[in-house]
């Protein structure tokens, strides 16, 4: 599902004057339909991890690297690693108690999967999911989440109607493809009325009021079960209470005091009565910073947050030594969003191949090959590609068997411009490793030429492309061939270079010049991004140009609305 395209005509249930149904990308239903997603297809990765991070589950972020870390080791998808994860000694008491939390939604739900019509199916997974009385919000969110939400079960209700013999994998299918893939352009809304602090302490204060209430019967209610999960129901309903009390004393605070202020004296006065589990509980509750968000503070925000542990990750950095371990790829990924980084590299969620990502590799594969083979002719060349593409995971599907006519031509054209060239091929894939300031930078050059050309420069460094060409202006600040000629020079010697991307499937090389002030330029950069690595600076930087190749959309709180 993570290559679906978003339809061209409205879906049915999505009027036209909001296109691909803009609640759809509020977070409560997203929630929803990552849990669609991740019943349906266990493998979806993206969608697990944003089912564990949000509530009900809320497993932090320090505990989900781990879980990460445990389903990878032991080469599981991440559901059936989360049972894996819970014997573990590395993940906490805590944490397993919320990954069971998970665990018991999970089958629960997924027992119905089958059996229950498919509208149905989706009301009852937002009731389990608890999405009414989850978030502390102003009474006006509260409503706007509520009609999201109901606008969800309409759009299921309508799909049933017009695919009657539907089931509940299908209608997921069918929301993969309505949920915006790239962020939209925001029409003009009319600016609200800021609320005071006031205000909002007292629509949190009904509303946490009316939670309190209602959980009273259901967690009373399970006292007499033999359930192993009571004592973490209890805790709950205490912190719910305790943060009731928080809302009544901060709206009877003195005139003149800050919410900032306040609630650090009122938070170390309520921790002191906890058990240990009620604490932590309450120390992840995200109730001080919904609360601050309305004085819009952020230095009276970070220290008046509730006292807790530093869970950071850290440990799971691509650390060597006293920097980090960092590629071409990790520069650019950072620098197009810090987040699709943390998400790919520190957090490592798995993510499918997509078939072009297949194809390139394919592509590069035979390259590599044919030129350690020694091999010369153009029969090679496409007998290396008939053997490389049995073992890929392509197909002979239309548009699978439409690539390798394509990869035929280009590798065909790739022959005949070898033969015709002056310059010399002697090195293939060649590796590099040296220090930059802290950080070890490590790659792999695919292709490293000898010219005869008469130029200043002694050696063309060339990179393999199946994308679409750029042109030099377009290339004016990439980052990766700069790198490259740094690589040329600290770890080979080659101080004369120069460097090209040469687009395999249209026979076209670019030359990208460089020049000695490019080499200061990346290496900035790559001390830029190491620091914000370092310093977790993981913060979304959404465009349509990266949104859009991005595999982890569902999980990122930048593509919500």
């Amino acid at each position: 599902m993570s290559g679906s395209k978003i339809a061209p005509a409205p879906p049915q249930g999505l009027s036209r004057e909001e296109p691909g149904g803009a609640f759809l990308k509020r977070a409560e239903v997203r929630d929803v339909l990552a849990w669609m997603r991740l019943l349906v297809d266990p493998a979806d990765a993206a969608a697990v991890v944003r089912a564990l991070a949000r509530p009900p589950i809320e497993l932090r972020q320090v505990d989900l690297a781990r879980v990460i870390q445990v389903a990878r080791r032991r080469k599981l998808d991440l559901v059936l690693g989360l049972s894996a994860a819970t014997e573990s000694p590395q993940v906490p008491p805590e944490a397993r108690e919320r990954i069971q939390r998970f665990v018991e939604l999970h089958r629960s739900a997924a027992a119905e999967l089958d059996t229950v019509e498919p509208d149905l199916f989706l009301g009852r997974l937002i009731d389990r999911l608890g999405m009414r009385g989850r978030p502390l919000l102003a009474p006006e969110d509260a409503a706007e989440q509520r009609a999201s939400l109901e606008r969800l079960r309409a759009l299921a209700v309508e799909f049933v109607r017009a695919r009657p013999q539907s089931s509940t994998r299908d209608l997921a299918r069918h929301l993969a493809t309505v949920v915006p893939e790239t962020p939209a352009e925001l029409e003009a809304v009319p600016p609200r009325e800021p609320e005071s602090a006031e205000s909002r302490l007292e629509g949190t204060l009904r509303m946490l009021r009316e939670e309190v209430l209602g959980s009273v019967a259901r967690i009373g209610g399970r006292l007499g079960e033999l359930r192993l999960d009571t004592d973490l129901d209890i805790s709950h309903g205490v912190v719910r209470y305790l943060e009731l009390l928080k809302l009544s004393a901060l709206l009877q605070r003195p005139e003149g005091q800050s919410l900032a202020e306040a609630l650090s004296d009122i938070n170390a006065r309520l921790l002191a009565a906890t058990t240990p589990l009620q604490r932590e509980i309450f120390q992840t509750s995200t109730l001080d910073e919904t609360l601050l968000d309305v004085e819009g503070d952020d230095r009276a925000r970070a220290q008046a947050l509730i006292p807790r542990e530093e869970h950071s990750l850290g440990p799971f950095l691509p650390r060597k030594g006293i920097g980090l371990a960092l590629s071409a790829s990790d520069i650019q990924t950072y620098r197009s969003c810090p987040l699709r980084y943390k998400f790919a590299r520190v957090l490592r969620i798995p993510t499918e191949q997509t078939v072009h990502q297949r194809f390139g590799i394919v592509v590069h594969q035979v390259l590599e090959r044919y030129h350690s083979e020694n091999a010369t002719t153009l029969a090679q060349m496409l007998e290396l590609l008939e053997a490389v593409w049995r073992r890929s995971a392509l197909g002979e599907s239309p548009s699978e068997l439409e690539l390798l006519a394509k990869a035929r031509a280009a590798l065909t054209s790739y022959h005949a411009r070898l033969g015709e060239q002056d310059s010399e091929p002697v090195w293939f894939e060649r590796a590099f490793a040296f220090r930059l300031g802290p950080h070890h930078l490590r790659g792999r050059v695919d292709r490293v030429d000898r010219l005869a050309d008469g130029s200043d420069a002694e050696f063309e460094l060339i990179d393999y492309k199946t994308s679409r060409p750029k042109t030099a202006e377009q290339l004016a600040d990439d980052v990766q061939l700069s790198l490259y000629a740094l690589a040329a020079r600290e770890a080979w010697q080659l101080d004369s270079s120069r460097q090209a991307y040469y687009y395999v499937l249209d026979d076209l090389k670019v030359p990208v010049p460089r020049t000695e002030r490019d080499a200061e330029a990346v290496t900035e950069i790559v001390l830029e991004v190491g620091e914000g690595i370092l310093g977790q600076e993981f913060e979304p930087t959404p465009s349509r140009a990266a949104c859009s190749i991005c595999d982890y959309r569902i999980v990122c709180p930048a593509a919500e609305g």
